[in-house]
């Protein structure tokens, strides 16, 4: 019984890309015992795979999770992260390991000289190759995103207007240049039929009130959800909804793994560093008339060149009335 390994320590939607590794490992691999390990605030994405035996969480101490790996004997390790404490890991465990090609250089030349030596390939496939020493294939499935039975919520919780369908928004990204301003979230948002529910963190509450404010005074159908629920319920929301809009965050990617229509919001990143929507029906709105995207390969907390056209450019034309 092979006993394997894989380590990817953040975040929310690189965790969810890396499933299909799981699920492919465990039914191509005969008797294969799958372990993860993750940062604790993401473990509760994992804790409800069936494919996955175990779930490790790296917490204060790197040394302390080192000796609870090793007592685990694996065969065998892959690298997900591949960082410095995925490197150490690697090194202190001293068994056979392969680790992902975060092709940085490539990158560097997308983001910096605007050449794209990248493959075609998705993420997706690129991390399944790091699985290469077991001889697997991929299935041609999509992500998995598996909620615990509590975690599902029920839409009568919501307005009355929400039970006959609607469109999640999910509003939040972790870095400025990912997220469309207020003002633009509110001009797409008016290009929806259907009843919209934002969605994000709580850090994100504060803006999403201020557009129900705004679309509500116009007599629109909004509900702010974000920061009321948690990530699995917010799953359970996202699975639920007709239609996804989304920016290049987490939420997108959960969307996918439930095969959502997606419109995928891009800004400072493009979908060419291959973490657009997996197999699933997706559209991109994107500004693709811009000399300077992308700018960056994760994001910054304001636009480089101070206009932010990217974003405020972004012409919603061709999105349909949902």
């Amino acid at each position: 019984m092979p006993k394997i390994l894989i380590l990817r320590f953040s975040s929310i939607g690189d965790i969810v890309l890396t499933t299909p590794v799981v699920r492919i490992l465990k039914q191509q691999v005969k008797d294969a015992e799958i372990h993860y390990c993750t940062k604790p605030n993401f473990k509760t994405i994992l804790e409800s795979n069936p494919n996955i035996t175990k779930v490790h969480c790296l917490g204060d101490s790197l040394g302390a999770l080192i000796l609870e790996l090793k007592k685990e004997k694996f065969d065998y390790v892959i690298d997900l992260h591949n960082n410095l404490r995925t490197s150490i890991i690697k090194f202190r465990l001293g068994i056979p390991s392969n680790s992902f090609d975060k092709l940085n250089l490539k990158k560097w030349l997308l983001v910096n000289l605007k050449i794209n030596r990248l493959p075609t390939l998705h993420i997706v496939d690129r991390y399944l190759a790091s699985a290469s020493e077991w001889n697997v294939k991929s299935d041609g499935l999509g992500l998995d995103y598996f909620i615990p039975e509590k975690d599902l919520v029920d839409l009568n919780i919501l307005p009355i207007e929400y039970r006959n369908g609607y469109i999640a928004f999910a509003i939040g990204a972790q870095h400025f240049t990912k997220r469309l301003p207020q003002h633009k979230i509110e001009e797409l948002c008016r290009k929806l039929s259907l009843p919209i529910l934002l969605m994000g963190g709580k850090e994100d509450a504060q803006t999403g009130e201020a557009i129900v404010a705004k679309l509500k005074a116009e007599n629109r159908t909004v509900f702010n959800a974000c920061g009321k629920f948690n990530l699995n319920q917010s799953a359970s929301l996202i699975k639920q909804a007709k239609t996804v809009f989304s920016h290049d965050t987490g939420l997108m990617h959960i969307a996918a793994a439930f095969g959502k229509e997606i419109y995928a919001i891009w800004g400072n990143t493009v979908p060419a560093f291959g973490m657009y929507p997996y197999k699933t029906t997706y559209h991109s709105l994107e500004n693709t008339h811009l000399g300077c995207r992308p700018c960056s390969k994760i994001g910054f907390d304001k636009c480089p060149k101070g206009h932010f056209k990217c974003m405020e450019e972004q012409d919603f034309a061709f999105v349909k009335e949902n």
